[in-house]
């Protein structure tokens, strides 16, 4: 067998950590880019939540609207709808 010189070892050893080194600013970047995508998920749930909220009020308004329409049909008396009227 072909003996070990010191200086090849070395030279492997930095060829490593040069690669260990890469690999972690590889993981780095994909943490960040892990951020990044969580960050605009929570944005686009907000959003989603501020929009059930909207049509929640929407959908309470419109009830109060049939409720009061419901209410005033019930006084008036009733007659077959005349759109020439």
């Amino acid at each position: 067998m072909a003996e070990i010189d010191g200086n090849l070892l070395c030279e492997i050893l930095k060829s490593v950590q040069q690669d260990i080194r890469q690999l972690k600013d590889g993981q780095a970047e994909l943490k960040q880019e892990l951020i990044s995508i969580r960050l605009q998920q929570l944005g686009m749930q907000n959003d989603i939540h501020n929009i059930y909220a909207m049509l929640a009020r929407s959908d309470q308004r419109l009830e109060r609207i049939e409720n009061r329409l419901e209410l005033r049909e019930l006084a008036e008396p009733q007659r077959p709808f005349d759109p020439r009227t």
